[in-house]
């Protein structure tokens, strides 16, 4: 006779690798995260047609009521302005919007002066503990965050056409300095033009003239950095850098290159 051995157990139902928070959260799963903050970027961007940006750097701790709130003024003008000039170019891509780091101070003042202009303006978030939360003003649908430094960096750097740089601390110096570094190096297809907003704050903070005087850049790598003073004059050196050129690639990366070594062989 057959030996009783007891009720069957129930089958085993293991989740999708997919849809398992523990693997996708755990060391194995890193790997993943990261090609997610690359990927939901750049789906989005295909969606909502997003060609390329001017990308907006300044403290989150200058806001427009403090005793520099003339700079917080100045980016929401300067945004408006590029925000209305870009609507006005017939392209079947929105070119040129206006991109934060989607927090406050300077960053919400861009947002907000591209949303003055009815445009739309995209912000990558990244937590922090004290100063990064999303600002009110950007797109739905073009807010993100970001968990690792290194993916939202690559995300400012890849549809950049131009970086406009306003007083901040170490975030804004360590963005602006990657910008000059890959433009410098030639690890960008294309030139990426600096504004620096306000020529008083940044020759006291950085002597430029220093690095040329003692050799440690080339006198052209300042060609690399434009000093402006007023929204007008932003826009106007943005129109003439930039131009409209057509380009049917939605979005337009730029994209990294090696470049040759001009020295003679051995």
């Amino acid at each position: 006779m057959p030996r009783n051995s007891g009720p069957r157990p129930a089958p085993l139902q293991p989740p999708l690798a997919y849809r398992d928070p523990e693997f996708l959260e755990g060391e194995e799963g890193r790997p993943l995260r990261i090609l997610a903050e690359y990927l939901q970027p750049l789906d989005a961007f295909r969606k909502h047609r997003v060609h390329d940006t001017i990308v907006f750097f300044g403290s989150a701790r200058l806001g427009a009521n403090g005793p520099m709130g003339r700079y917080y003024e100045a980016a929401r003008e300067l945004a408006r302005l590029v925000t209305a000039w870009s609507q006005t170019l017939k392209r079947p891509a929105h070119r040129f919007l206006v991109c934060t780091g989607g927090g406050g101070g300077i960053m919400e003042a861009a947002n907000r002066g591209a949303a003055d202009a009815g445009g739309r303006t995209i912000g990558l978030n990244i937590g922090l503990p004290h100063e990064q939360r999303p600002n009110p003003y950007i797109t739905p649908g073009l807010c993100f965050q970001f968990h690792y430094f290194f993916m939202r960096k690559l995300w400012f750097t890849h549809l950049a056409r131009a970086l406009v740089v306003f007083p901040g601390g170490f975030g804004t110096l360590d963005e602006l300095f990657e910008i000059l570094t890959l433009s410098q190096t030639r690890k960008l297809d294309r030139r990426v033009p600096v504004l620096l907003y306000g020529a008083e704050y940044w020759k006291d903070l950085i002597r430029f003239d220093v690095l040329v005087r003692d050799g440690m850049i080339e006198p052209r790598d300042l060609e690399l950095l434009h000093f402006v003073e007023s929204p007008a004059a932003g826009l106007e050196l943005l129109q003439k850098m930039l131009g409209s050129e057509e380009n049917e690639v939605t979005p337009a990366i730029a994209k990294s290159t090696t470049p040759e070594d001009p020295r003679p062989g051995p």
